[in-house]
């Protein structure tokens, strides 16, 4: 399509609070909508990717206090570094929105006050219970054991003046726009949102706060902040200009074509966003996919739980493209994901290095080999060929729907299909063979240009998920621009009959699992440097509850063993007094397996299991630096009763 006929598509993140630096959580949702702004971009859509930051609230403020700075101060070096991880997991955001910015405060005091002159704001008194981590208002029936039931922590009692958004006016109107329409996906969430939210009685919304100052003014009232939510929400469309003069992109972009968002905020951007649109009678969003959360053992990756992951040192280590691959392939439809290491690298190892890696570099090295880089224009056709060039030309039609639909685990499942079929393709033909006959020549380059085709349509629907590595197989396989372009991929023989390849670099390394986990475990000790003017006893001072959360038990080692994968571990069964448990520990440099049974140990009984090398890890033992390169456990005495407290 030409420029002037281009469709518009508009995709946004959630504005990401910048309450501490971004983790791998963040790349899922960005690199998510990444891989489709890219991937509508191939198509000829006219792409507006919108992401940005969602910098004011009581909990902003708290931390800003906590420093010693502004709550300015405190978020500009957060908000730099999610720009500088997106610049480096290479994502192509044409807009980025900060809440403080000027004209994003202009939209939402125009929009509070449209809405409470509409007579859909009114004021009243807040008295319930609040969360600040989430940022969220709580009714008491909707704690859970008397904590937030998104993050699980403690929540306060907030009871001040404050203005209200009827939502319960709109009751009716919402549930019939989730349930009536595509908007809100996968469908699972619309049954949660009804029956959690609107069927016992949709609740008005406190959407102005009187206990703090950081947020965007009630101009017709001071003293009052807007909510965080409310201001938030509102970036969708002040980033397009709407309300203020800073841009002129609103009724070019909306509504939004497609909203990503995690599952915890689904509640907000699928009941009071489209009803703060439905009051200031605004056209409503064409779709909301809320996806599940990057777990670490089970529980949610997040700040506020401790189980960060950096993914800068991920990208440095493997690669911004292994990153972006594997997020996105292990992400089920709608569903929850765990992370490790391990699945990180066997998933590198298995489908980028094996499959795909060795897929091109077999190939192209075949080409080189036997033809001298180019390949003759003569052909010999035989009914091996075509169930791979069947599987590659209908790859694109049945990637695009998947790919519109942000089924991107899914996609990349049917691309890796084909992939592993051109490998079985190798053996069934065997290049290898036919090259040691001459008059098998022209069967010979047939072959290799079926495993280039498929190999240039794979890795053109591979693009918008790997942007960096992809123009890099193109580079080796003698493809053009133009013969990876979208409308190509669905044909099969786009690269030219007599195409040239190019020996390159390894594509994806294989990384030696052993190695890079011991590394890694390393990397993350933390770096303990004692120096003689330092007063210990005043260092990293915690309080009394503090240290009470941490439970230290008695138990006897009845059973150890070396670990196969790592030479470090010893794998110990404790009686802990409570049925035993399994605890891995990195002594077999100072302990033989035989010299430790029996032996009694003081360990940290409530510590998140953690998988190590395959196996899980229940605990931590307790053991002291005994000088250079020297670990020396702490023993009780035999007549310790297992599992007693200590403390």
């Amino acid at each position: 399509m030409c420029n002037c006929e281009k469709e518009k598509f508009y995709i946004t993140t959630p504005i990401y609070y910048p309450s501490g630096n971004p983790h791998i959580g963040h790349c899922y949702t960005t690199v998510a909508c990444d891989t489709i702004a890219r991937f509508k971009r191939m198509q000829g859509y006219d792409v507006m990717f919108l992401t940005g930051t969602d910098e004011h609230g009581q909990k902003i403020e708290n931390k800003a206090k906590e420093m010693g700075v502004t709550p300015k101060e405190y978020v500009d070096p957060i908000v730099d570094n999610f720009k500088k991880l997106w610049s480096f997991m290479n994502v192509s955001y044409d807009r980025y929105i900060r809440t403080t910015d000027d004209y994003h405060v202009e939209t939402v005091q125009k929009v509070f006050k449209t809405l409470f002159d509409k007579g859909y704001i009114y004021k009243g008194k807040y008295t319930g219970k609040y969360c600040t981590p989430c940022e969220s208002f709580w009714t008491e029936s909707q704690l859970v054991d008397g904590k937030c039931p998104d993050c699980g922590r403690e929540v306060i009692d907030a009871d001040e003046e404050a203005y209200f958004l009827r939502l319960s006016d709109f009751a009716d109107k919402i549930e019939k726009f989730l349930t009536e329409t595509d908007y809100l996906q996968p469908k699972s969430r619309v049954n949660e949102m009804v029956n959690n939210f609107i069927k016992p009685g949709l609740e008005d919304l406190c959407v102005s706060r009187t206990s703090f100052t950081w947020g965007v003014p009630v101009d017709f009232d001071p003293g009052h902040v807007v909510y965080v939510w409310v201001d938030a929400l509102t970036n969708y469309i002040s980033a397009l200009g709407y309300e203020n003069s800073a841009y002129d992109d609103y009724g070019k972009y909306w509504p939004a074509d497609m909203h990503m968002t995690a599952k915890e905020i689904v509640r907000f951007h699928s009941i009071v966003w489209p009803i703060i649109l439905m009051m200031l009678e605004l056209p409503l969003p064409k779709r909301l996919y809320g996806h599940g959360w990057i777990t670490f053992n089970g529980a949610k990756m997040s700040k506020s739980l401790g189980n960060v992951v950096d993914p800068f040192i991920l990208g440095e280590r493997y690669g911004v493209d292994a990153v972006r691959y594997q997020i996105l392939r292990d992400m089920p439809y709608g569903s929850d994901c765990n992370f490790s290491n391990e699945i990180m690298i066997g998933r590198i190892n298995t489908d980028l290095a094996n499959d795909l890696g060795n897929l091109v570099s077999r190939t192209v090295a075949m080409v080189d080999k036997y033809f001298g880089g180019t390949l003759p224009a003569d052909r010999q056709a035989d009914a091996l060929d075509e169930e791979l060039k069947g599987m590659a030309s209908a790859l694109r039609d049945k990637v695009t729907p998947l790919i519109n639909d942000a089924q991107l685990s899914k996609a990349l499942e049917e691309i890796f299909k084909v992939v592993s079929r051109a490998n079985k393709y190798i053996d069934e033909t065997a290049p290898w063979i036919l090259a040691k006959d001459e008059a098998n020549k022209t069967r010979l380059a047939t072959v290799l240009y079926n495993l280039l085709e498929t190999v240039r349509i794979c890795s053109g629907l591979l693009f918008p998920f790997m942007p960096t590595t992809m123009p890099k197989v193109w580079e080796q396989i003698g493809a053009c621009e133009k013969c990876t372009a979208y409308d190509t991929l669905a044909t099969f023989g786009g690269l030219c009959e007599t195409v040239t390849v190019t020996k390159g670099d390894v594509l994806f390394p294989r990384i030696d699992m052993e190695k890079e986990i011991e590394a890694l475990n390393e990397m993350l000790k933390p770096a303990v440097e004692i120096r003689e003017d330092e007063d210990l006893d005043k260092a990293n001072i915690i309080t009394i509850d503090k240290f009470f959360e941490v439970k230290l038990r008695s138990g006897e080692i009845v059973a150890a063993e070396k670990m196969k994968k790592a030479k470090k571990l010893l794998k110990l069964q404790i009686d802990d007094g409570r049925g035993g448990r399994q605890i891995v520990s990195g002594i077999a440099n100072w302990y033989t397996p035989e010299e430790l049974i029996g032996k009694k140990i003081i360990f940290v009984a409530n510590l998140a299991p953690k998988p190590l090398c395959g196996e899980d890890s229940n605990g931590m033992i307790l053991a002291v630096e005994a000088g250079d390169n020297d670990v020396r456990v702490i023993f009780l005495d035999d007549d310790v009763p297992n599992g007693s407290a200590i403390g």
